[in-house]
């Protein structure tokens, strides 16, 4: 691995130490956006419970805490960091039970068959071991019908070509690209 994909994937892509931190906070930054154009197209209902998978520093759970007053959110990250910089962001929600947040990862996501209407990952997906593997897990502990949106931004590394045909591969269904500024979203549904 040359050493500059070794700081990028400290920084970005499992955030570690001090470059983990600092990702962390160029992450909220950049990635919100993308959140919150891929939880408009995931439509997100009031009393929805929504997965984020690599959630980062928690921009996203927080704007997804917001949109689920009757729900609940859960995520899982494989960074102690950015689980950190997350509760810390989200401390109220966390400590009333709304939100619950993770150390984990993807391939083994600790949460029953059937647990949620709505999964996501931002920026994530390209750095998982086993694209397919992690999303037939997450299909895993989603509900019959329930939807998933996969964003990337132009930052992400992550080429257009192939996600769908992942998705479809993990078993979901009407799985298609919607392009955004700079950004694009794979959806798909978990089939009744």
């Amino acid at each position: 691995m040359s050493v500059m994909r070794s700081i990028l994937l400290r920084a970005f892509g499992r955030p570690r130490g001090l470059l983990g931190r600092l990702g962390g906070v160029i992450m909220a930054r950049t990635n919100a956006d993308c959140g919150a154009w891929v939880t408009d197209l995931l439509e997100v209902e009031s009393d929805d419970r929504v997965l984020e998978v690599g959630f980062g520093p928690g921009v996203v759970i927080q704007r997804l805490s917001s949109l689920v007053p009757a729900g609940s959110v859960a995520g899982i990250d494989a960074s102690p960091e950015m689980v950190g910089q997350a509760r810390a962001r989200n401390t109220t929600a966390v400590g009333d039970g709304r939100i619950d947040l993770r150390l984990g990862s993807v391939e083994h996501l600790p949460f029953d068959d059937g647990s949620f209407d709505k999964a996501l990952a931002i920026n994530s997906m390209q750095v998982w071991p086993d694209a397919v593997a992690g999303l037939r897990e997450i299909r895993r502990v989603m509900k019959p019908g329930g939807r998933i949106a996969l964003g990337f931004t132009s930052h992400s590394g992550q080429p257009r070509e192939g996600v769908v045909e992942k998705i479809v591969a993990a078993g979901f269904t009407a799985a298609r690209l919607m392009d955004g500024d700079e950004r694009f979203c794979a959806l798909a549904t978990k089939a009744s």
